[in-house]
């Protein structure tokens, strides 16, 4: 054999080897998922975010067959929780589940002329799960029965209603400042870490009401420790067909409260469409369904294309909503 051929066949087993070991690498990588996925609750126990983020998690775990972890770090109104996620390394295995605040807290961060914690185009949306209108509740043994008799009390009394909320610039409180704005009222604002702890303080006496999703509320309701007078949304509730809407009663505002699922941006498609296909599963679970029904709320389903669009829709008319509310505590 001459030289130039044997230098030839050296090399081409040289690319061959290298082809193999290319498909070796490729083989020994692992799956998505192949260690437990963490997904981050940015408020602590006994809210919305929890009350979705809990029996979800169960459903995408059984469907990726690996645990998926839920991890409550509230505070700030639930930006702490958030920025961890957007700055999490993009690899699918630290996701989000949200609240609407997410398109709020940076656009308050910039009114308060304060770097934002994170950007809402550092997430990736995945999924939306639920979108329920937000309830106005006191304590069952207030003196108000109705809304008409709350706000005339709010109105002629400034300062002296107080409501609680789980953060600045929160879920819990955008819609109170709508109805302050609207009525030319004043109520005073108790910003706590989270629902759980803002449903604690209503029903322990510390404030006087609250703005929140259904899921973290209803049980209290049909208990009988809290009562409903009003809802930021359309026409009459399924689950609390008694409660009339802010419009109904001629009030002009409206208020969703969302729960979604984000990764960091830049996570690989591959391993967003395996989270959206969890996602969509649990949306679809019958348990999940059943418990979620149970705690007062039901799925909302959009995918990602979807979802993005909403998020970015629902962006644009809060940035105006919080720049129209200004700096508040």
């Amino acid at each position: 054999m001459q030289r130039r051929d044997f230098h030839r066949l050296l090399g081409a087993s040289a690319l061959g080897l290298g082809g193999l070991g290319g498909t070796a690498t490729a083989f020994a990588q692992d799956p998505f998922p192949s260690k437990p996925i963490t997904m981050v609750v940015p408020f602590p126990p006994g809210g919305v975010a929890d009350a979705v983020g809990r029996p979800v998690a169960e459903a995408m775990a059984r469907h990726l067959n690996q645990s998926v972890v839920v991890v409550n770090r509230g505070g700030a109104g639930g930006a702490i929780g958030m920025a961890q996620v957007a700055k999490a390394p993009a690899d699918g295995y630290t996701v989000l589940m949200a609240l609407s605040s997410l398109v709020v807290l940076p656009e308050a961060d910039r009114i308060l002329n304060r770097p934002p914690q994170f950007e809402v185009n550092q997430l990736a949306p995945i999924a939306r799960m639920t979108a329920d209108p937000t309830v106005l509740v006191v304590r069952a043994d207030s003196p108000w029965k109705t809304y008409a008799e709350f706000i005339a009390y709010a109105k002629a009394n400034p300062g002296r209603v107080s409501f609680g909320s789980s953060g600045n610039y929160g879920t819990m409180q955008v819609p109170m400042e709508q109805l302050k704005a609207a009525t030319g009222s004043f109520m005073l604002h108790v910003p706590y870490t989270g629902a759980g702890p803002a449903i604690v303080g209503l029903l322990g006496g510390q404030v006087d009401a609250l703005a929140s999703g259904p899921a973290s509320i209803v049980g209290h309701i049909k208990s009988g420790r809290m009562r409903a007078l009003a809802h930021w949304g359309e026409g009459r509730l399924a689950l609390l067909p008694d409660v009339p809407s802010f419009k109904e009663l001629g009030v002009n505002i409206g208020y969703s409260q969302w729960a979604g699922l984000f990764a960091p941006a830049g996570t690989p498609q591959p391993v967003i469409d395996k989270l959206r296909e969890a996602a969509r599963a649990a949306a679809r679970d019958e348990r999940t369904i059943q418990v979620m029904t149970t705690a007062g709320t039901q799925f909302q389903y959009q995918d990602a294309a979807e979802f993005d669009a909403f998020v970015k829709a629902d962006a644009a008319a809060m940035k105006s909503v919080v720049q129209r509310i200004g700096k508040v505590n």
